[in-house]
């Protein structure tokens, strides 16, 4: 039984230091946010954005590809400047955010490429439809802020297509050419507070 023991306790005291380097995160839903860009009339750019995203991050400095993401966005937030079109953008011909109220992404994996450039892969799911797409960014280093909290920032871009995802509303114009373009760039700026 003793033996036991001192193999338990030798396996803990050599696994603590692999479990020291992962830290659990949260994002800071008031400095953190998604922003996206999509085309209208085929001549200008609508600009918009969820605030608050939420959710916790899973980073391994180590071996980053054993880190992992899950965030919620609420899509009820969206936000484009507009009232009316943001109320249509929340309607049943767009995100229909009385039945599908959140976009979620859940990471599948984490990969390094050059410097601090990361490619997280995962499952994300907006108007009830769940596609994979690769989001490309960076994460900085953790800082101490003043009130004693470690923080860290990271942002991520994909560009997706709105049409996979089950909005496929439009209006074909006079002159040809669609109202609402297709492809959607979308960008994750999030600040980090370690848990």
């Amino acid at each position: 039984m003793r033996r036991l023991q001192s193999l338990y306790f030798a396996a803990l005291f050599l696994l603590l230091p692999v479990l020291a380097l992962a830290a659990n995160w949260e994002f800071d839903p008031a400095h953190s946010s998604a922003y996206f860009k999509v085309r209208h009339m085929m001549i200008s750019t609508v600009n918009g954005t969820f605030p608050g995203v939420t959710g916790v991050v899973v980073i391994d400095d180590a071996d980053l590809s054993r880190s992992s993401v899950k965030a919620t966005i609420d899509a009820k937030s969206i936000d484009t400047s507009n009232h009316k079109r943001d109320e249509h953008l929340r309607s049943a011909d767009f995100l229909d955010v009385a039945t599908y109220p959140a976009i979620t992404f859940i990471s599948t994996s984490v990969q390094t490429g050059p410097g601090e450039n990361l490619k997280v892969t995962g499952d994300l799911t907006i108007h009830g439809v769940t596609r994979a797409v690769v989001l490309d960014g960076t994460l900085t280093p953790e800082i101490k802020d003043p009130f004693g909290n470690m923080r860290r920032g990271a942002e991520l871009s994909t560009q997706l297509d709105r049409k996979e995802f089950g909005l496929v509303w439009n209006k074909v114009m006079e002159t040809g050419g669609l109202l609402v373009g297709d492809e959607v760039k979308v960008t994750i700026q999030a600040e980090l507070i370690q848990k």
